[in-house]
């Protein structure tokens, strides 16, 4: 009896991409230095049948750059491997990324050829980042075609101590834990708030109290000297009707107001009498009369 022939079967799966947090972070800064024209860079990390790990990434220096497209030169491959085999001599190329500024996330008839021709292992992605917008996806080969991939977790993955009570905790559910799982449809979910943005933050508000604070402040110090400047103003404009003022409490009364009679009548000294002079005797002959 014959043997039936052995069909073959390939299976369309999407592989599962697994990004630390740190290196989208990286992606998005350098997506954000060039709100123009597109930037690139290559995906460092390993790959284990249909997982992905995305650990570090380097940036495309010297790539030629374009409004709607971005190329690897000779001197951008020099200096990814350079910085390859120096940091990550252990891990290998799983991808690419670059940047779509202002006009969503896609692969382009250019960025289909560069995955075609320099990323055309079955295990090497491209992700987009479009930096005016913040959304991303995932792009990698499922099937012999290359389609936008769901299943993408974003987070940390640094060791968890386990307690002897959460022993029998499975291991499924901590790696699920682990990560952020992405939108069904290769949305990312919204990327964590940068440092920069929290300190700018901060510093607007503070800030923003310390203005309000002086402009309290003199609107406080300005109600008190109110009465004071208002004072002034009188005084520069009847000087002489202030110094009448300033003078009343030590002016005579005026004698309507001593009691509505006469002026009393101010006390004289008697002069003195005239001192009387004695006659002087008749003088004769001799004294004598």
């Amino acid at each position: 009896m014959a043997k039936p022939a052995k069909v073959k079967v390939r299976v369309s799966t999407q592989p599962v991409v697994v990004m630390e947090a740190e290196v989208a972070r990286k992606i998005r800064q350098h997506a954000r230095t060039s709100m123009k024209a597109e930037v690139c860079g290559v995906l460092i990390g390993n790959s284990e049948h249909e997982r992905m790990t995305v650990e570090a990434c380097i940036a495309g220096i010297n790539a030629a750059q374009g409004g709607a497209h971005v190329t690897f030169t000779q001197d951008t491959w020099e200096h990814i491997y350079r910085i390859k085999d120096k940091e990550y001599p252990e891990q290998k190329i799983v991808g690419w990324y670059h940047s779509h500024p202002g006009f969503g996330v896609f692969l382009s008839e250019h960025d289909l050829f560069i995955q075609q021709n320099f990323f055309s292992n079955v295990q090497q992605v491209a992700w987009v980042y479009d930096p005016h917008t913040d959304e991303e996806g995932c792009f990698g080969w499922v099937g012999g075609n290359i389609e936008k991939l769901s299943a993408i977790r974003v987070g940390y993955s640094q060791s968890v101590e386990i307690k002897d009570t959460d022993a029998n905790v499975d291991q499924e559910e901590m790696d699920n834990g682990a990560f952020e799982a992405m939108a069904g449809s290769g949305k990312s979910s919204r990327p964590p708030e940068p440092v920069w943005m929290r300190w700018t933050s901060r510093v607007m508000g503070y800030g923003a109290a310390i203005v309000l604070g002086l402009v309290s402040g003199f609107m406080f110090r300005n109600w008190q000297l109110t009465p004071v400047v208002q004072a002034y103003q009188q005084i520069m404009e009847h000087p002489l009707e202030a110094c009448r003022v300033l003078l009343q409490p030590y002016m005579p009364v005026p004698p309507e107001q001593n009691g509505g009679g006469a002026p009393a009548p101010i006390p004289q000294q008697a002069a003195p009498e005239p001192k009387q002079q004695k006659p002087n005797a008749a003088k004769g002959n001799n004294g004598k009369q």
